[in-house]
């Protein structure tokens, strides 16, 4: 849809902190104190703190998942995180207003001059809440909204509540319940009938203090006919301690609306990522996840799409990339709920070391439906004997009116080929990074041309002191 210009990133630019001091402080571990005090801070309505305490509630009775193989959560001390930290309440509509710890923070990550380059709008998140937030002026004549959820909840109520937590309900699972309990930040964007906007949005989402936990919680509703491709990137510094990252996306596609979700994250490796996104798509529209997942301890994010008009399209495409004490269980959902819709889902990943990735899939189409098509396909790479690759598709298909096909390989690096790249000149990592980007070029040339580059950049500081 969008190929904006190319921009120079590379993966130890997140790597950094600066001592700030926080003007709101909910202090340390999950109470109902805590909740209510992020509430009141934000000078909520009665009805979201209800829907707090309904969250908080939820993630109280809910057990940690243990079906998805994995004991790592246990490893989560809740009782130590921070639930909310901010240095003000309200976002800047310019950089020189914003404070000059965290703007040295943004600027050192470029994201000023990516805004003056090719980006529509951006909105920048320090920790809790969004420290800049501005748009172009001739979308906001348009129409176009993009605020901060805590604006779009004030400000424009009847477009918001009719979608907000509709996609994802608080009890969808234990993590959707705690960020419905203290959600915070992330984007409301809504794009009325018929604008198709020719620059992408941007949010930047940035972790700043140690053992801390950010819960952004983003809304994108595309009227009849709009067209939006919204960026997220995500950096945290290195803590010994652990940082929990829960966040929940809605995406909403009327008839013939189209969203392209972007992300590309590199959390350090002490972040738990456990995020839910999910968008509904309505007659004739699409949704299309592209989803880049390098850094973190864990991750576990399952971007789906509910296929609930007729012709409705959902596609994902995703990267993992696991390298030692990483886990990256990834996947996509895709729920058919209405006659000849259509799905994709191509996903690759690469384990290093004794780096583990796992994709986990969910197709769904009823009986009752009819001209129903899926594809999906899963690459799998091990770079090394210790690594480890899973793949736990659920292919739920009644009738005979629908098809699906699913694909899946395992495949090692070849030694003959790296063999072959070391006699010309080529170091063993050099080689071995040429041959990984190789394995996902045919995906990453689907990314916008800014963050093609700075995946393959990642990829290459990744596999640097990987061999040998």
């Amino acid at each position: 849809m969008i190929q904006p210009k190319e921009i120079d990133v590379d993966t130890e630019k997140g790597n950094f902190h600066y001592e700030t001091d926080y003007e709101f402080d909910a202090g340390i571990g999950l109470s109902e104190d805590v909740v209510r005090y992020v509430s009141e801070v934000k000078d909520e309505d009665e009805w979201i703190r209800d829907f707090r305490l309904k969250g908080l509630e939820t993630f109280e009775r809910k057990p940690l998942p243990t079906h998805w193989a994995t004991r790592d959560l246990e490893n989560i001390h809740f009782e130590k995180i921070r639930y909310y930290l901010a240095k003000g309440q309200r976002p800047s509509r310019t950089w020189e207003e914003v404070p000059d710890d965290v703007k040295e923070t943004f600027e050192r990550l470029g994201i000023p001059e990516q805004e003056r380059k090719f980006l529509a709008g951006v909105e920048a998140q320090f920790d809790s809440e969004a420290a800049y937030s501005r748009m172009k002026e001739d979308l906001e004549k348009q129409g176009v909204l993009f605020v901060g959820s805590t604006e779009g909840l004030k400000e424009h109520p009847e477009i918001f509540r009719k979608w907000f937590g509709k996609v994802i309900p608080t009890n969808d699972n234990k993590f959707s319940a705690l960020n419905s309990a203290v959600f915070s930040g992330g984007s409301f964007i809504y794009v009325p009938s018929g604008v198709k906007l020719a620059q992408p949005l941007q949010a930047y989402f940035r972790i700043n203090a140690e053992n801390f936990g950010q819960f952004e919680r983003t809304l994108i509703i595309a009227d009849e006919g709009s067209e939006v491709t919204y960026m997220e990137g995500c950096t945290a510094p290195k803590f010994e301690t652990t940082t929990l990252h829960s966040a929940v996306v809605e995406l909403v596609a009327l008839k013939g609306a189209k969203i392209q979700y972007i992300t590309v994250q590199n959390w350090s490796n002490n972040v738990f990522n456990l995020v839910t996104k999910r968008g509904l798509a309505e007659e004739e529209a699409e949704i299309k996840w592209i989803d880049c997942n390098i850094g973190s301890r864990l991750t576990m994010k399952y971007p789906g799409v509910i296929l609930k008009g007729r012709k409705a399209r959902g596609e994902v495409l995703s990267i993992a990339l696991a390298n030692d004490g990483q886990h990256q269980d990834t996947g996509a959902k895709m729920i058919h709920a209405a006659d000849e819709t259509t799905s994709n889902v191509i996903a690759k990943s690469i384990s290093i070391g004794k780096g583990r990735s796992s994709y986990r899939g969910l197709i769904q189409m009823p009986k009752r439906l009819k001209g129903c098509r899926n594809n999906t396909e899963c690459d799998a790479l091990l770079i090394n004997s210790n690594s480890r690759t899973d793949t736990y598709p659920a292919i739920a298909v009644r009738g005979d009116a629908n098809t699906v096909q699913h694909e899946a390989s395992v495949s090692k690096v070849s030694a003959e080929q790296i063999f072959y790249m070391r006699q010309r000149g080529l170091s063993e990592a050099a080689a071995m990074s040429l041959s990984v980007n190789g394995f996902v070029n045919d995906l990453v040339r689907q990314f916008p041309m800014e963050y093609s580059v700075e995946l393959k950049r990642l990829i290459d500081m990744e596999m640097e002191g990987s061999v040998g």
